[in-house]
């Protein structure tokens, strides 16, 4: 390669990553290299700076929602990166939206289906064609099969404050729809934190630093966090130790101090272990037990919490050892029993600890080793590290670990570790979850309730495909889809695509033309971020950020929240839907004490200094106590107590179905995308790998004839997956790791093979109970 060759392509490298803004702070010699005696690039920037503008927006879709600064140059946008003093390192995704906003595939005016679904033939036509369609389906739809007939699903491909609740609330509007049930996310971690805390979105990241042992289990922070991973470095630097519990040999487990490679779905089996032995070996904190946890409520024979009303609900009976009386839990000046031998010989009931007891107690060393595959002396050093080493922090955060079949007891057994050892509510310690400014500050609704919304059964989540094909639970006519990926998100893929060609009328907004617009009837070009206004008061920030529209969209896109005025227009409701977009901002900020007016200076967070959830042991819970017992799920037949439920779908769970497929697969994110969003990002592609991998262990491939690098394929009845098989012993032998998010043009999602299992407790996904095997492709 010749000096000018290689000084184009570093050029053009640098220019990609740094943008002409970047390039014009630099010295206008700072490029002076010398071909021949000449200078090539030494000339000053032709662009003035003081003809920029810039503007605020942050990432929408579910990520961290990093505050993002635009420039743009007479109209264009050139330039994004991080906002300055708003304490994370927003990463390649966020600085390479521009390549999205001007995307060579950007959808840019409705387009009506002429051919097959799935072949991409489409027809240019106006909106006013496309909102007649709209308003002509729905009204057949609720003629002929009620508001039953019609489903709309969103999720996470923009968290906003406005689209989603705007679609949501428009679909109400017409009388009712059927709407999803659960989240392909965290369902799971829901159904545990609301009843046994009182708050889903507690995050812990800002005392991260001061935590002095951190447990990421079934969570990859290097990646899922990475914005502020930087805080897991600080604890490290101080001092702290980390440690993965993961099938897979991850980015976090690199950086960590010790990797503690489990079968997957007997999480909960170790949990179990580690509380036999704290217990045992008496690590508990025993006063904060008593003073702020449920664990002292009595139960009696009949496994039902005793009360001091019926009509209260929150009158828990406790056993006060000082005056051996039967008192309410909120009695002053008691120690209420805690362990059996504090009651009386003769009771009739026990205390909840008792029965968390009873459940770990079967749970050995040798028991959690053979169902867990971790050896003994880990387990046991395990449990007394996180028990003694404090302030002690569990990481969760959505992990891997809850998106299997009883993920619920997942979660609640990681809040029991905690809790049993004080290790909440102080710097450093808690539980790490998802969390954003909605667990610091009140936000309200931007529409008024619906007045004639019919309640309607909904779809599990995990079972969107499978239901819509056999009609459960009734036929679905008019599907509109919007901030979703239903076709690379949505487990047993093949099922979805059927579900998709059954569906007589499919409505998909997006910006390109993805894997699930292929499948549609009536695709909606809708804007990116900077090119609308809008809100993020959400669950992965802890910023409130206004969302400025920096540039005009390509052709005839549109904001979501346009589309659904102009339909409320026409269905005689226009009044709640078309007031200006200030109107639904100002409305989602009431009662939260921020003003849009705040917001136009920059983000605002509500609170000052580190957020500590759950500070001082006090819980969102009414009893201000957080719960082991859990009533809920007594109700769905389960124990209210956290147990083991054995996989179904797992080697030990199915071992017919495992003769069969004998692996286990697990699910991987990875940097290059957020589920599939910028999965087509011309940047990401370029710096990212743009192929699937299937990471399998040596002895597996050996026994299937794999070699690295070549192409196999992971399969099962549900379907088939395409990767690039790699050849490693960083994933647990028995197991293989399968990469999220891949589009249908490039080869298809790993979902083709996913379980679509529904999780019992929170209607979640159970895309880590899945069997497969692999074999070369041919």
């Amino acid at each position: 390669m010749s000096k000018n060759q290689k000084w184009e392509l570093n050029r053009r490298t640098l220019l990609k990553g740094m943008g002409a803004i970047g390039v014009a702070a630099l010295s206008p010699n700072a490029f002076s290299l010398v071909n021949e005696n000449k200078p090539i690039f030494n000339q000053k920037p032709r662009i003035k700076l003081s003809e920029y503008k810039t503007f605020r927006s942050t990432c929408a879709m579910e990520c961290l929602h990093c505050n993002l600064t635009a420039f743009t140059h007479k109209g264009k946008l050139i330039k994004v990166e991080a906002s300055e003093g708003f304490n994370v390192k927003c990463c390649l995704r966020g600085m390479s939206r521009t390549k999205w906003v001007y995307h060579k595939d950007r959808l840019t005016t409705p387009l009506l289906r002429i051919g097959e679904k799935g072949k991409a033939e489409f027809k240019p036509i106006s909106w006013n064609e496309a909102l007649d369609l709209i308003e002509k389906n729905i009204r057949e739809t609720i003629d002929r099969f009620g508001n039953e007939g019609l489903f709309i699903s969103t999720h996470a491909g923009n968290m906003d404050s406005i689209k989603n609740d705007m679609g949501k609330a428009f679909f109400d509007y017409l009388g009712g729809s059927t709407k999803q049930a659960g989240s392909l996310c965290c369902s799971a971690v829901t159904a545990a934190m609301i009843p046994m805390v009182g708050l889903r979105y507690a995050d812990t990241r800002d005392t991260v630093k001061d935590s002095r042992y951190i447990l990421c289990w079934g969570n990859n922070p290097a990646v899922t966090m990475q914005a502020y991973f930087k805080n897991y470095n600080q604890a490290r630097r101080n001092g702290a130790r980390m440690v993965v519990i993961d099938p897979r040999f991850n980015e976090t487990a690199a950086k960590a101090d010790e990797w503690i490679p489990i079968i997957p779905g007997t999480d909960t089996a170790l949990a179990l272990g580690m509380i036999k032995i704290i217990i045992e070996e008496n690590l508990t904190d025993k006063p904060f037990l008593r003073a702020h946890t449920g664990a002292v409520y009595l139960v009696n024979s009949q496994q039902k919490l005793l009360r001091q009303s019926d009509n209260d609900q929150d009158s828990y009976l406790v056993f006060d050892t000082l005056s051996q009386q039967l008192v309410h839990h909120e009695t002053a000046n008691i120690v209420p029993a805690l362990t059996h031998d504090e009651l009386p010989a003769n009771a009739d009931y026990v205390t909840v600890f008792e029965q968390i007891y009873q459940q770990a107690q079967p749970w050995t060393v040798e028991k959690t080793s053979q169902e867990t595959d971790i050896p003994k002396e880990t387990i046991i050093r395990l449990a007394r590290d996180y028990a003694t080493t404090k302030p002690a922090m569990i990481v969760q955060n959505m992990s891997g670990a809850q998106r299997t079949e009883f993920g619920a007891y997942v979660a609640a057994s990681q809040f029991y570790l905690a809790l049993l050892t004080g290790n909440i509510g102080k710097k450093g310690a808690g539980i790490c979850d998802a969390g954003g400014a909605r667990q610091m500050a009140k936000f309200s609704p931007i529409i008024p309730p619906a007045p004639n919304a019919k309640p309607i059964k909904p779809i599990p989540v995990a079972k969107v495909g499978d239901w819509i094909v056999n009609e459960r639970p009734h036929p679905i006519n008019f599907w509109w889809i919007m901030t979703m990926g239903v076709m690379t998100q949505l487990p047993n893929t093949n099922m979805v695509r059927n579900a998709l060609k059954k569906v007589p009328f499919v409505v998909v907004a997006d910006n390109l033309m993805s894997s699930t617009a292929l499948y549609a009837d009536l695709v909606l070009p809708v804007t990116t971020i900077f090119e609308d206004t809008s809100l993020m008061a959400g669950v992965r920030s802890q910023y409130v950020q206004l969302m400025e529209k920096a540039v005009e969209p390509p052709g005839e896109a549109k904001p979501d929240y346009w589309i659904f005025a102009r339909l409320a227009e026409r269905f005689g409701f226009g009044e709640v839907f078309n007031q200006p977009i200030e109107h639904y901002i100002d409305a989602c900020l009431k009662g939260s004490g921020i003003t849009r007016e705040m917001l136009e200076k920059g983000p605002v967070r509500p609170v000052e200094g580190d957020w500590i959830p759950f500070k001082d042991g006090i819980f969102r819970t009414s009893t201000k106590k957080a719960h082991f017992f859990i009533e809920e799920w007594q109700g769905k037949n389960f124990s209210p107590i956290v147990t083991y439920y054995p996989v179904k779908e797992s080697t030990k769970g199915s071992p017919e179905l495992a003769k069969k497929y004998p692996l286990m697969a697990v699910q991987r994110k990875l940097a290059r995308s957020v589920h599939s969003s910028h999965g087509m990002n011309e940047w990401i592609l370029e710096v990212q790998r743009n192929q699937p991998n299937i990471l399998i262990h040596p002895n597996d491939a050996l026994a299937r004839g794999i070699k690295d690098g070549e192409w196999a394929i992971a399969f099962n009845d549900r379907g088939e997956h395409r990767a690039i098989a790699v050849v490693t012993t960083h994933i647990k032998q028995g197991v293989i790791s399968l990469d999220n998010g891949w589009w249908e043009q490039q080869g298809g999602s790993s979902s083709h093979v996913t379980n679509d299992h529904v999780e019992p407790l929170g209607n979640g996904h159970c895309c880590n109970s899945t069997l497969v095997n692999v074999r070369r492709e041919a």
